[in-house]
């Protein structure tokens, strides 16, 4: 069941609510019993296999828990870690069959000219960030940082609909507290800040996302086909796909915010503008926050912490605030980027496009903090280097988003060739029979097309120049929403020429009310066109 359907926001969204403020005022237990049962009717809508393949995976972390949890209180840390790695080692090879056994199969065939074919897998939804949180959980119950819990608490953390199908990734010690101290009882401010969030989330992705999806896929639909893309083409297809997953996945993280909120729920927050970094660690910092969180606390630190030991038991210097040694740049920041990033990628999809996606940002970040440790003080002077950065970062992350697009590696390499220009320039011929003294030369130069019709093209340059608008001059959702906390943690902020803007900080007022109508009109109006989340399928 899709956030942006007509069965979810008139049917099942508001049956979800009345029953659980209808049963608020009886049992508090009751009210988040029925959430439970409510998240998996959500989940088994699409598909009811889906349910039966989930549910023992959450009873055998269930149980692996509680065997940590006594193993820790035993005093027993060599049982507690060896079930700790059981548990870690059954959720991979969980994951691993379900997403990437055909991708084996496939790379296995690519290298040894076989021809197995494995029948075909039925994929649960949102399995990589299921997953992910319920190792998050089995860690940090070992850790110690999760004292107690119950059936019901666990089914609730790893089950809550408005996070089940893609994110965001949550703790458990983060998630509880908020549900137990939770009234279960219908208050106006969540249900005003709640509304906001998801109608605002609703608009980028029906409206923003949706619109830019059909002309961007054509030009990758060319490339998928073996066709050349020219130069003007090929960055349009980069950008306009960077925007559409931004408006994609950032309005999904404003819809589930703002369902959980109406249950008093506030989740982590996962987007801060990235589109705006200035870096690509900076980028990474504001995209796909938790995720970001999550492969530094359980990927990164543990295993740079690692190679550090070994390195300082064998007398090798390691990262200090002078300029490092090439030896200990490679084994302590390089090499750890590198495997971070390589599961990052490996982690979206099972594709070798995702594996490059993933070895890209591990290279530039890499290269940014290797610019941060050498580079001369005055090179880092943030007046100067913040619009270069802004620049470098963003024309990175449009490149890099190819390879994550592309159907196939070929078809991301034509679409690379042609943004350095390999293919050509081509115009429209509208554009091209006005450029006067330009035709001549540009004839002679070697051209090809892989955009629509004059119109494809005026349409895809008009979303472009809107959404770059949006996404780089305009506050974000939990900006506009700060006063009221729209996700947890988030404050207002001091700085910001929006700050200054009484009329752009959301309060319950008329004029609010009647935008927040229009942008939920426009929102549901298009609810009838072809539409699916990006991110469902990692």
């Amino acid at each position: 069941m899709l956030f942006n359907s007509y069965e979810f926001i008139f049917g099942f969204l508001p049956l979800t609510l009345a029953g659980f403020f209808l049963l608020g005022r009886v049992s508090r237990g009751w009210a988040l019993s029925w959430t439970i049962l409510a998240s998996l009717f959500f989940y088994a809508w699409w598909r009811p296999i889906n349910v039966l393949i989930i549910a023992p995976s959450i009873m055998v972390n269930f149980v692996l828990a509680r065997a940590l949890q006594h193993l820790g209180k035993s005093g027993r840390p060599a049982a507690a870690r060896a079930v700790l790695l059981l548990g870690i080692a059954f959720n991979v090879a969980f994951l691993g069959y379900f997403k990437y056994a055909n991708f084996a199969v496939g790379a296995a065939n690519d290298v040894f000219g076989t021809g197995y074919v494995l029948s075909r897998i039925v994929l649960p939804l949102g399995i990589s960030f299921i997953t992910f949180q319920k190792i998050a959980f089995l860690i940090d119950v070992h850790a110690g940082r999760v004292e107690s819990f119950r059936l019901q608490d666990y089914c609730l953390f790893v089950l809550f609909f408005p996070q089940l199908i893609a994110g965001p990734i949550v703790h458990y010690r983060e998630m509880m507290p908020q549900f137990h101290r939770a009234t279960c009882r219908l208050d106006q401010e969540n249900v005003a800040v709640g509304l906001t969030l998801f109608m605002f989330g609703l608009f980028k992705k029906v409206y923003l996302a949706d619109s830019l999806s059909p002309l961007v896929g054509g030009i990758y639909g060319h490339a998928a086909q073996g066709e050349a893309v020219s130069l003007l083409p090929a960055w349009m297809a980069a950008v306009g796909f960077t925007l559409q997953i931004y408006f994609d996945f950032s309005g999904y993280t404003d819809m589930a915010l703002g369902i959980a909120r109406f249950f008093g729920i506030r989740f982590p927050p996962n987007f801060n503008s990235p589109l705006k970094a200035t870096s690509i660690i900076d980028f990474w910092l504001r995209w796909h926050m938790t995720l970001t969180r999550f492969l530094t606390a359980y990927i990164y630190n543990p295993l740079a912490l690692a190679l550090t030991r070994r390195r300082a038991a064998q007398g090798l210097p390691g990262l200090g605030p002078r300029r490092p040694t090439v030896g200990s740049f490679a084994v302590l920041l390089f090499l750890p980027t590198i495997i971070t990033m390589l599961v990052s990628g490996v982690w979206h999809g099972a594709g070798y496009g995702f594996i490059l996606w993933g070895l890209v940002h591990g290279l530039l970040l890499v290269i940014n903090h290797g610019w941060r440790m050498g580079a001369p003080r005055a090179w880092r002077d943030a007046r100067i280097m913040g619009p270069v950065g802004f620049l470098l970062t963003f024309v990175s992350v449009a490149a890099a988003m190819v390879l994550f697009r592309a159907s196939t590696v070929p078809a991301a390499g034509r679409l690379l060739a042609g943004m350095l220009g390999r293919h050509g320039i081509a115009l429209p011929g509208p554009y091209f029979d006005r450029l006067g003294p330009l035709q001549s030369w540009l004839s002679r130069a070697d051209t090809a097309t892989a955009l629509g019709d004059f119109s494809d093209f005026k349409m895809l340059t008009v979303w472009i120049v809107v959404g770059l608008g949006i996404a780089l001059c305009l506050p974000n959702t939990l900006q506009v929403l700060s006063a009221y906390e729209p996700a947890l943690g988030v404050r207002p902020e001091s700085r910001g020429w929006w700050t200054k803007v009484r009329a752009l900080s959301w309060q319950p007022s008329p004029a609010w009310a009647l935008l927040t109508s229009a942008i939920a009109a426009i929102g549901v109006l298009h609810l009838s066109g072809q539409s699916e989340f990006l991110y469902w399928q990692f």
